[in-house]
């Protein structure tokens, strides 16, 4: 993936050095000018190089003579996503980040990014993964390869795929050997923070310790999930249904392989139904919240998912389920180990 700075050009830069890197960019050609802190100015294509020329404006002189001075962005923390869908369907797909001082903190391109998703992710990485043993000795659950790649990278791979670049790490066991791996995210085109628990605080009770988020809206996954989730469709799901938290749940079928006598009192029959198959719905381990739910998690306390949901149910909050029926994997003994192996060759993710 290209990093975002290669579409900036400094103020007082030639238009010939613009040209040059115009060149370089090829089909992604579209530079955007900032001043020393990154602050944007305007915007330059061949075509404003192009007209310049024939405005006999010199290659020699400096680029902001001819940028464009309103170009199209988007603010980094703004419930953009209509925004986003709409320069998606009028094909403009290089698009400069904004802090709210209009500094560019990155540049986003749709051809290869299917959504830009205003959403920080904290994934649940510190557990011992002791069902994996002796696996798990001497490297975390997250970073067992699966087709060549550790867990946890599958997925922020494909996070990243929905423009999400705002990640946490939540650790603790070997938690070292994800910051190694990962360090800041920076070659990876994303933002990693890491949140260390000292002691465990169960599937949600770290990320009461993030003392400031980029979002309104909050994803919470865990590690080790493999999953072709469309998580652009799950946040407009979770908008639409002005939802205070949405959880993935994944449909579990029972099958009754005889007829199923229904009783209105016990003793007489209401109703059969021939070999009847009832679906019920497992938590999926992915969360998506509004940032003020955040709120109601105790610091430093060992606390579930299972509990907030519960708690939020009680205060008359609105928790929603997002039934899922695509590829989804919990990776949490040796034969979803195995499965996954064999599944990530064929799954389209």
């Amino acid at each position: 993936m290209r990093n975002f700075k290669d579409h900036l050009i400094l103020k007082g830069s030639s238009i010939k050095s613009a040209l040059e890197q115009l060149n370089n960019l090829a089909s992604d050609a579209i530079l955007f000018v900032v001043d020393e802190h990154n602050k944007l100015i305007g915007s330059v294509t061949d075509g404003d190089i192009r007209r310049g020329l024939l405005k006999e404006i010199g290659i020699e002189q400096q680029v902001e003579t001819l940028c464009q001075g309103n170009p199209r962005f988007v603010t980094k923390g703004d419930v953009y996503l209509d925004q986003i869908v709409n320069y998606r369907s009028q094909s403009i797909t290089i698009i400069p980040i904004l802090t709210k001082d209009h500094i560019v903190t990155n540049v986003i391109n749709l051809r290869h990014l299917r959504s830009y998703l205003p959403v920080d992710v904290v994934i649940m990485a510190g557990g011992r993964g002791s069902r994996l043993r002796p696996l798990t000795d001497t490297v975390p659950k997250p970073l067992l390869k699966v087709g060549g790649k550790p867990i946890i990278e599958h997925n922020i791979e494909r996070l990243a795929l929905y423009g999400i670049d705002d990640f946490w790490l939540s650790i603790n066991y070997l938690g070292y050997q994800l910051r190694e791996y990962f360090s800041t995210g920076r070659e990876r085109n994303v933002h990693i923070e890491y949140i260390e628990e000292s002691e465990p605080l169960g599937t949600i009770g770290s990320i009461a310790l993030i003392e400031e988020f980029h979002h309104d809206f909050i994803m919470v996954t865990n590690s080790d999930i493999l999953t072709n989730l469309d998580y652009e469709h799950f946040f407009l799901e979770f908008i639409s249904n002005d939802s205070d938290l949405s959880v993935v749940t994944i449909p579990y079928k029972v099958n009754i392989p005889y007829a199923v006598i229904e009783t209105a009192d016990g003793r007489t029959i209401s109703d059969f139904k021939e070999k009847p198959t009832y679906t019920y719905y497992s938590n999926g381990g992915i969360y998506l919240m509004k940032r003020s739910v955040i709120d109601i998690i105790p610091h430093s306390k060992f606390y579930n998912a299972t509990d907030l949901m519960e708690e939020m149910i009680k205060k008359g909050m609105k928790v929603t389920s997002y039934p899922f029926e695509g590829y989804w994997l919990d990776i949490g003994k040796h034969e979803d180990f195995k499965k996954a192996q064999e599944d990530i060759i064929k799954i389209r993710f």
